[in-house]
């Protein structure tokens, strides 16, 4: 592997800052690395995401003839879809393309403008309608199950929209990505002919970035693909060596489950660039889905989970900082920085006499932003709390595909420490039965009565104005 990524865990130890991890503790739990090797191994036959960067030529040459089409036919495409189906294209799209990608004209863009609609807020569904021409748009509908609500809905207005303005060749304004098999969305593609991607058996919503769900966003996006499943193959190799001192997923895991022993429950990543703020909101779902759960792998109740927070640098120095800073030692902050921006910017002199800031003139925006970093690093850790970097040299495809891997394979590892299953949801689940009943669909009216049978509120605690 190229030297892309440097994890440092340092500020995570107790010699470093009061309440981190003591080398008794690393000691005592590094003799159950064997076991979650195993664990972690055995898991790979049937949560599959791990044979993404490997099994995938056929696919993704396809996905890219497709992405041509959209390009050299349509002005925009525009994603459908809701929780794992979304924030891996939207990570991938504002860590990898231009910050103002969209605004830019379509020569510098070289393909269609860019957009994910993952929510249901009808302000939000209008107001992207209402600066695209469906007609001149590829809509992309995302859902692993073929009935998630959410994307369901949302296709059923671009289609609605399409049909009415373009009449019997609107398939070729549609693909759909779904279960080979099953499903409502499934049935449609088979019916209508809608060109169709196959979400892989085992390959659940959270870890879905790396396989038709993530890789047909980047290919309309002119992202390289394969520099992105080379630096995630790259990292699988190095998160399957079943030596703690080399395996840098393995560390992440036993350090965060050590500090969620100690009481550490939240998670915050703060990278120091606007591109990585979307990857900590993708960060977000992986770990709070895959960590938060009721019931361990022995059906004990163990109500496991840490809760994730995404933060920016140096936006939220003015606004977090603070509070991490001085606040309550319960939580873990990430530090991700990129090492060599695209961009070098030169500070310039100011147009009147500034005293205070003439030892800015002549540096760059990149020394600051990393001086901001290093100084936030520092404050943080005076103060006491638990903290880590992750480095990137360059934000490219390789780098980044390496930096998804490595933060999947330390979720799944955790999971291994913590002794839940790390890959299903129910939580999840139990608030889509009660969308179901609420909506009146057939086959919930026992939930929908339960629900209505709720408690009334206490007026006393109602506020209206």
């Amino acid at each position: 592997m190229n030297k892309a990524l440097q994890i440092d865990f340092n500020n995570m130890l107790q010699e470093n800052v009061p309440c981190g991890i003591t080398r008794e503790e690393i000691a005592a739990a590094k003799a159950r690395i064997p076991e979650i090797h195993r664990g972690v191994e055995a898991k790979r036959r049937e949560n599959t995401w791990r044979d993404l960067p490997f099994n995938q030529d056929k696919i993704v040459a396809d996905i890219q003839k497709e992405a041509k089409r959209i390009n050299d036919n349509y002005e925009n495409f525009v994603v459908f879809g809701i929780g794992g189906s979304a924030l891996g294209s939207k990570a991938l799209f504002t860590a990898l393309k231009h910050i103002r990608y969209n605004e830019l004209p379509r020569e510098k863009r070289g393909g269609a403008r860019f957009y994910v609609l993952d929510n249901i807020d009808p302000d939000s569904i209008n107001g992207l309608l209402d600066i695209i021409d469906p007609a001149k748009t590829v809509f992309h509908v995302i859902t692993k199950s073929g009935n998630t609500v959410e994307t369901v809905t949302q296709f059923m207005v671009a289609l609605d929209l399409i049909k009415n303005r373009i009449g019997e060749h609107y398939t070729d304004n549609i693909i759909l990505t779904t279960d080979k098999e099953n499903g409502n969305i499934k049935r449609i593609a088979d019916e209508h002919g809608f060109k169709a991607f196959v979400v892989p058996d085992g390959v659940g919503g959270r870890f879905s970035v790396l396989c038709p769900v993530g890789l047909v966003s980047a290919a309309v996006l002119n992202i390289d693909i394969a520099a992105l499943l080379k630096g995630a193959g790259d990292m699988d190799k190095i998160c399957s060596n079943p030596n703690l001192e080399e395996n840098p997923a393995y560390m992440y895991a036993m350090l965060y489950y050590l500090a969620m022993k100690k009481g550490i429950n939240i998670s915050v990543m703060m990278p120091y660039a606007d591109a990585l703020l979307n990857t900590a909101e993708w960060y977000a779902q992986l770990w709070a889905e895959s960590l938060g759960k009721k019931f361990g792998l022995d059906g004990s109740i163990v109500h496991a989970g840490q809760t994730p927070v995404r933060a920016v640098g140096v936006t939220d120095q003015h606004s977090q900082v603070q509070l991490y800073t001085e606040g309550p030692a319960d939580k873990i902050i990430c530090f991700i920085e990129v090492a060599n921006f695209r961009t070098q910017l030169t500070i310039p002199h100011a147009p009147i006499d500034m005293h205070e800031a003439s030892y800015l003139y002549g540096q760059t925006f990149n020394k600051l932003i990393a001086s901001e970093l290093r100084g936030t690093e520092y404050a943080v850790t005076q103060g006491g709390k638990m903290n880590m970097r992750i480095t990137l040299n360059e934000l490219d495809a390789y780098a980044y595909g390496a930096l998804l891997f490595f933060l999947e394979m330390a979720t799944a590892a955790c999971g291994e420490f913590l002794q839940i299953d790390a890959f299903d949801q129910p939580g999840v689940e139990a608030g889509k039965i009660a969308t179901y009943a609420l909506m009146g669909r057939e086959g919930y009216e026992e939930k929908a009565a339960e629900l209505s049978a709720q408690a009334e509120k206490d007026a006393a605690f109602v506020y209206s104005f």
